[in-house]
């Protein structure tokens, strides 16, 4: 139903816009390519979604019709039960007691596992799809692991192994914008696993996804604001920097998460 739940297609469609935008102000950056697996993951979730929520009526008919076996083979056996004229023994009583307990037991635990039989296929397929989207948030991490602020704010303090600043102090707070929105976008992709299919353990892992992406944005925004709020007289090209960029006013982030175009 629009408005009240999320759609995949516009999922998809945001994550497309925000590669063309990544790709229009850093056509040479490597959050290109993290950008095109976002949208693969997207566009896989559109299907692995639809999959997940559909019935899946081979595997049901194959556990009911295994249950009605396993029921009519225990109702044979019980009478086939051939009870002795003489009063049971007490240690024979407790035998057969133990005996009937455990096949019960054994029973009920199959056909345990063939009625949950299909949720835990879906809760596979569903942990597995966010298993895939958590190891892309960290990878989208590293890849602002390195964009200090410090570097743009005081160039020329960098050692010989520091990373070499080649970002602008607008350039670094779009890249950072960026990565922010890769991250809304693959908390708002592991819920469309959850959308239609209420398993608590699916539900589980993905609020830990979007904990994982929401940690992650505060410390990318921490960077951001600090970019935003530094004071300009702080911040002096070093001699022979031709940037140009002493100048530069600093502008709001485009946007910081999927927003409203990614539901309906």
């Amino acid at each position: 139903m629009a408005g009240t739940h999320l759609q995949a297609s516009r999922v998809i469609e945001t994550v497309e816009l925000l590669g063309l935008r990544i790709r229009e102000r850093f056509p040479q950056a490597g959050l290109n390519a993290v950008c095109d697996q976002l949208l693969e993951f997207s566009r896989q979730a559109q299907h692995r979604a639809h999959q997940i929520s559909r019935p899946m009526y081979p595997i049901r008919v194959a556990s009911v019709l295994l249950i009605l076996i396993f029921i009519a083979l225990f109702v044979a056996v019980v009478k086939l039960i051939r009870l002795p004229d003489q009063p049971l023994q007490a240690d024979e009583f407790i035998q057969v007691l133990e005996a009937g307990f455990n096949t019960l037991l054994l029973v009920g635990a199959t056909v345990f596992f063939l009625v949950t039989l299909e949720t835990r296929i879906k809760r596979d397929r569903a942990l597995r799809a966010v298993h895939e989207l958590r190891s892309l948030v960290h990878v989208i991490d590293m890849h602002q692991l390195t964009k200090d602020p410090e570097r743009v704010l005081f160039p020329g303090r960098e050692t010989q192994s520091s990373p070499r600043p080649n970002m602008t102090r607008f350039e670094l707070s779009r890249y950072l914008d960026y990565c922010t929105e890769m991250l809304a976008l693959a908390s708002k992709i592991g819920a469309l696993y959850v959308d239609d299919f209420t398993d608590s353990d699916a539900i589980e892992a993905v609020n830990d996804l979007e904990a994982l992406t929401s940690g992650m944005s505060r410390k990318v925004w921490q960077k951001i604001n600090i970019l935003h709020t530094a004071d300009e007289s702080l911040w002096q090209p070093q001699p022979g920097d031709s940037n140009g960029e002493s100048s530069a006013t600093p502008c709001p982030p485009e946007s910081a998460a999927a927003g409203p175009q990614a539901a309906s």
